[in-house]
């Protein structure tokens, strides 16, 4: 199983993590069958219903389709609230997808990254939720927010393809905030992974990760579930 790791959405780390079967010694077959036993009625005990967190759905419209968010405000409060901020405050309309980040011979994983780069247009950063604290995990259809040192992050989010969860919290690394999945238009994220990219633009390890054209967000606004 591959794993990818990005420090500040980056880097990458590959690590194979072989596994070995063992087969167990068959116990020896007793000497004559007991008599089965009649077996007991029982009543089979009702599974706990599965808590339903509270949520919020954000839709950004781009020029690619629409990308409907479902925000987790109570497990990640903090950063969702943030978020919710920028969208009330129109301050993402307008915004673009501008990178796109592959791995050679992995089609399967990636990320696209936006955000708000005016600089009068940002908000206080945020203090950083873990993933290790709010049970979510950079996986699949993910928003979690990029930043620089904990605590860093204002209105620069990215969207995974694919299992990143090397991303998460670990005892050494306090990874990357997830706040949310997409619900609707992972094919629209698919479609801008796959945007050309400048061979030049971008600075260090973002070198050659800039959409040559990036994807305008026109709209993010609140929806109904």
């Amino acid at each position: 199983m591959s794993m990818i790791r990005l420090p500040l959405v980056a880097a990458m780390l590959l690590a194979a993590a072989p596994l070995v079967a063992q087969q167990a010694e068959a116990p020896p077959a007793p000497a004559a069958a007991p008599e089965a036993a009649q077996p007991e009625k029982t009543v089979p005990e009702k599974a706990a219903p599965e808590k339903q967190w509270k949520t919020e759905r954000v839709k950004l419209q781009t020029a690619e389709g629409p990308i409907v968010l479902e925000l987790e405000v109570e497990r990640a409060p903090a950063t969702s609230a943030n978020f919710l901020k920028y969208v009330d405050q129109k301050k993402f309309d307008g915004i673009t997808f501008y990178r796109a980040l592959t791995f050679p011979g992995r089609a399967d994983l990636g990320l696209i990254q936006g955000g708000q780069r005016d600089q009068k247009k940002l908000l206080p950063a945020i203090a950083h939720e873990p993933t290790s604290k709010t049970g979510l995990s950079n996986r699949d259809g993910a928003i979690a927010m990029a930043r620089g040192a904990p605590g860093s992050a204002q209105a620069d989010f990215f969207i995974i393809m694919g299992d990143l969860s090397t991303l998460d919290a670990s005892p050494k690394d306090p990874g990357f905030a997830v706040f949310g999945r997409v619900v609707e238009g992972m094919d629209v994220v698919k479609k801008i992974v796959a945007a050309p990219v400048s061979a030049t633009e971008g600075v260090g390890a973002m070198k050659g990760q800039m959409i040559a054209k990036p994807v305008p967000i026109t709209t993010a606004r609140r929806v109904p579930k």
